[in-house]
């Protein structure tokens, strides 16, 4: 087995992306389009203050996109050269020609792409399934991880919180056709607001602004006709990721991580169960530890700054830009 290569891949169909509503790219921003072979990435970027400053990599959660690094990335031009992917079948990326939305999926796209990128080392972000993504790639390949941060990755828990599991439902063959049918009358705001119930601490938090861009996305993303089969077959792979014992358990990759981890968990999560804290703490052998007990699933859309800093921390301790 090559180093790039891991356990689990499938065949499936290759899907066409159709053509859709532009997706949105703040000011500074830009977006570029990485074709590997069986695999094409939507990449945001924002140019660094300066030149030589340390790669970085933001990975998100899932349904999400690079979006959702958008608040955090312009606190760190200054010292890190940053770049946000979309996930295969998320955001701008068209899903991958083998149908493989598993953990181990998204995490050999993350590696083919530093690969081929030659980017790495980089500082790897995670959120959520991004987290578990990052997970596994700094366990496998940490010639490719400076320092990893994790902000409530999606790490197996043993009694997952109800609020979770509609989208552990997802998981459930079947269930995205009786959940498209049963809502088939819902408006794009109106999903927008369910998801930022669930994601966020306080959704007040959210300007009108934001919030119509959320709207302006949910849209687009509807008007895709596999965004709901990436959403289901992402389910299932973080849900088959938490059943997978040995080596390959999460858990037991993240006590693997060489490169020093800054965790970031949320008090109000309703997602990832904020008394996992501890646990990943212990993991991770060079942790540390941010709380913030007004955070949702989201902190670095919510509290960009405090993730910022913590961050900034990190960087400092570790002696990079």
């Amino acid at each position: 087995m090559s180093s790039t290569e891991l356990p689990g891949v499938r065949a499936a169909a290759a899907a066409v992306a159709p053509t859709v509503g532009a997706v949105r790219v703040a000011e500074g921003e830009r977006l570029r389009s990485v074709t590997l072979a069986g695999l094409t990435l939507s990449v945001r970027s924002r140019p660094p203050e300066r030149k030589g400053l340390d790669p970085a990599l933001y990975v998100h959660g899932l349904g999400g996109s690079s979006q959702n690094w958008s608040a955090l990335m312009p606190l760190l031009q200054d010292v890190l050269d940053g770049e946000a992917v979309d996930l295969p079948g998320f955001g701008d990326s068209p899903p991958p020609d083998d149908g493989n939305y598993s953990v181990t999926g998204h995490a050999r796209a993350v590696i083919r792409f530093l690969d081929a990128g030659e980017r790495g080392p980089v500082h790897l972000f995670g959120n959520s399934l991004g987290g578990a993504v990052a997970t596994r790639v700094a366990a496998v390949r940490p010639d490719l991880v400076r320092t990893l941060t994790l902000i409530s990755p999606a790490l197996p828990e043993i009694r997952v919180q109800w609020s979770a599991a509609p989208t552990a439902l997802l998981a459930v063959p079947g269930l995205v056709s009786l959940f498209n049918r049963m809502t088939r009358d819902w408006s794009a705001e109106e999903r927008t607001r369910g998801v930022m119930a669930l994601c966020y601490g306080d959704p007040a938090r959210v300007s009108e602004t934001g919030f119509r861009a959320a709207v302006a996305e949910m849209e687009r993303r509807l008007e895709l006709p596999y965004f709901w089969d990436a959403m289901a077959r992402s389910a299932r792979g973080i849900v088959d990721a938490y059943t997978l014992g040995g080596q390959h358990g999460l858990w037991r990759q993240a006590e693997r991580v060489l490169a020093p981890t800054q965790l970031v968990y949320g008090g109000r999560d309703r997602l990832v169960s904020y008394r996992m804290a501890r646990r990943a703490s212990a993991a991770f052998r060079d942790s540390r530890l941010l709380t913030l007990p007004d955070a949702g699933h989201v902190a670095m859309m919510e509290y960009p700054e405090a993730v910022a800093q913590a961050f900034r921390e990190l960087l400092d301790e570790y002696g990079g830009s």
